[in-house]
């Protein structure tokens, strides 16, 4: 039986896809799976996924033959995936030597649907240390219970899907998949779901993932029209809250966060295409009119004055009748 399945997307990524896949052989067991999506790359990163197939046991290539964006290839990978776990690694991220063998070992002790974990941040040489937001380590707890306060950093502001490990019983309940065709913030709708729908959880420490940051060909560093994707997966998690059984209690939250999302992005909208920038406005403006009124009139009141003054302005910018049909 097939212990591990880790399922790694790429797409274009052929100056750190070495890295990534060393890392995979230095984690390698006979019972574990690599499960290794190419998105349609155009570069040279499909021959190197076709060498690993030789090179490192357990691997599995399978290839897009139209690009779909992160959400849609890792849903290739979890319809393929034959483990008792589940892990995510993005293609131009890393691991230290016998990484997952570790977590497969703390989650099997924990006996919890999902296992959260820090992570190691790695901007060139500068390496940072980022910790999962939750005090208690080693202990099953209640994924509803993380989800709260509103107005504090908790376990569904740390959302990356690669941070951790899932028991095969939440895929055969249909809670591992991400939302087809989000091409960012794909991990917001995946990581609420799983706090809502999970029966128990935990956090440990471990060190051994490192995500690489500043990588020019990440979403997080392009200014094109796949970043205003946050506005499907954010209306997602507002929508689902507020159809929870504890939608009174949890859609401040989930409203609040969105929230700081949309004045992020309009803070940083220099390095947005102007065509791009615009959109974003309009989107947001809408965003925020969808938004059940006296839960958002609460939040933006918590909230510094400098970023509810932006979020009111951007309540009150009027739409011209196309910026409506686009949004």
């Amino acid at each position: 039986m097939v212990k591990l399945s880790v399922i790694v997307p790429f797409y274009n990524v052929q100056t750190y896809a070495p890295d990534t896949l060393r890392s995979l052989l230095a984690n390698a067991r006979e019972d574990f799976e690599f499960i290794l999506v190419d998105d349609c790359s155009t570069d040279g990163t499909a021959d190197i996924l076709h060498r690993a197939q030789e090179d490192i046991p357990g691997v599995v290539v399978l290839r897009h033959e139209q690009n779909g964006g992160l959400a849609t290839a890792r849903n290739t990978g979890l319809d393929a995936a034959r483990g008792e776990y589940i892990a995510f690694l993005d293609g131009d991220d890393w691991l230290a030597p016998g990484y997952y063998a570790e977590l497969v070992a703390r989650a099997e002790s924990l006996d919890c649907d999902f296992v959260r974990t820090d992570h190691v941040q790695a901007n060139g040489r500068e390496r940072t240390v980022q910790r999962a937001p939750h005090g208690l380590r080693d202990v099953p707890l209640d994924p509803r219970a993380a989800i709260l306060p509103a107005t504090r950093s908790t376990m569904v502001d740390y959302p990356y899907a690669w941070a951790g490990i899932c028991h095969r019983r939440l895929l055969d309940r249909g809670l591992l998949h991400f939302t087809d065709g989000l091409r960012t913030a794909e991990d917001r709708p995946w990581i609420w779901r799983l706090h809502r729908q999970a029966e128990s959880f935990a956090v440990t420490g471990m060190l051994g993932l490192f995500y690489r940051r500043g990588v020019s060909t990440s979403l997080t560093q392009i200014g094109d029209v796949r970043q205003l994707d946050f506005i499907r997966a954010f209306d997602q998690v507002v929508r689902e809250t507020a159809e929870d059984r504890d939608a009174d209690a949890l859609l401040p939250k989930a409203v609040r966060t969105y929230c700081a999302v949309i004045s992020h992005h309009v803070n940083s909208i220099e390095r947005f295409e102007p065509s791009v920038a615009r959109t974003l406005k309009s989107l947001s403006s809408a965003a925020l009119k969808r938004m059940p009124q006296q839960v958002l009139d609460e939040a933006l009141d918590s909230m510094d004055g400098q970023r509810a003054t932006l979020l009111r302005r951007l309540r009150r910018r009027p739409h011209t009748a196309k910026e409506v049909a686009a949004a």
